[in-house]
């Protein structure tokens, strides 16, 4: 496969997840890829392992799931709208595909029955232990500009994201590019999403376009309303962090979630620091009521 078509696939990825609740049809994808739409259809399983429908409906069920879990205002079929559907129907069938049991039944679920996914990792399922108790900080709730960024995109989350960042960090080396503004986008809950299934994108904030193609390419960060939240530990201990903004802030506060994807910015990267300790600001997508 070569970098081209990589950096065309990644094109429609960004483009995908910058907001996926807008209308997505694969003849629009292609033309963001500028390919035929059935040449685009071979080379997106080619490279992202499954079909541009089912990648969609997976991700579009990832960010119902969200929804039905920490949006009480909202009901089943605003969900549904939100994600494209027009009725409950196709979306509880759509819903049932993925995570076998109806939205309705999801969302009376209580959400510590569905983070099974965190205790399959020992490092993270240590770090809820390591923050049983402690006190989430008050969060800023700031307007955020664009961000332009050159990033690396790396399936799972694990310590093998350290690989994208060392790539990432030699790319901008070698372009003579600043490599102290660093962000992490987080595309995936990985409550409920497999870890190795879950999307991360490696993010250096940059003033000029990149130059040419590469393992490299370039995207921009939405701008937008963000609770931002400063946390620090070790690696194993973000994921718990952030899943207590989710569990314990969201539901009590005046805001829902955005459709946009939540981002870190590093002050102390753990996948880059040899003691695996991170300082970072959380930031999340939020709207009013």
């Amino acid at each position: 496969m070569s970098i081209q078509h990589q950096n065309r696939i990644n094109e429609v990825l960004f483009h995908i997840h910058r907001d996926i609740s807008r209308p997505l049809s694969a003849k629009a994808l292609a033309d963001v890829a500028a390919y035929s739409e059935q040449h685009f259809h071979r080379l997106f399983k080619r490279v992202v392992g499954e079909s541009i429908h089912q990648y969609i409906r997976r991700v579009r069920m990832e960010y119902a799931a969200n929804q039905l879990m920490f949006d009480s205002h909202s009901s089943v079929l605003d969900i549904a709208n939100r994600c494209g559907f027009s009725s409950a129907s196709s979306f509880n069938k759509a819903f049932n595909s993925i995570f076998h049991c109806s939205p309705t039944t999801w969302r009376q679920q209580e959400q510590p029955s569905l983070e099974k996914n965190y205790l399959k990792d020992p490092d993270v399922a240590l770090g809820f232990q390591s923050i049983a108790g402690q006190a989430l900080p008050s969060p800023r709730i700031i307007e955020t500009p664009t961000r332009f960024v050159a990033y690396k995109r790396h399936h799972g989350y694990n310590r093998s994201i350290q690989e994208a960042w060392m790539t990432l960090i030699a790319w901008a080396k070698a372009e003579q590019r600043d490599t102290n503004r660093q962000y992490g986008l987080h595309h995936s809950n990985p409550a409920w999403v497999e870890l190795e299934q879950c999307h991360y994108v490696a993010c250096l904030e940059i003033d000029t376009p990149v130059s040419r193609h590469s393992i490299i390419s370039q995207l921009v960060i939405p701008e937008g309303l963000h609770a931002v939240f400063h946390l620090t530990g070790k690696y194993g201990e973000l994921l718990p962090q952030i899943s207590q903004v989710f569990k314990t802030w969201l539901p009590t506060s005046k805001f829902k979630l955005r459709s946009t994807p939540g981002y870190v910015r590093y002050h102390k990267n753990q996948f880059l620091s040899e003691d695996e300790t991170f300082d970072l600001e959380f930031y999340l997508p939020i709207s009013f009521f």
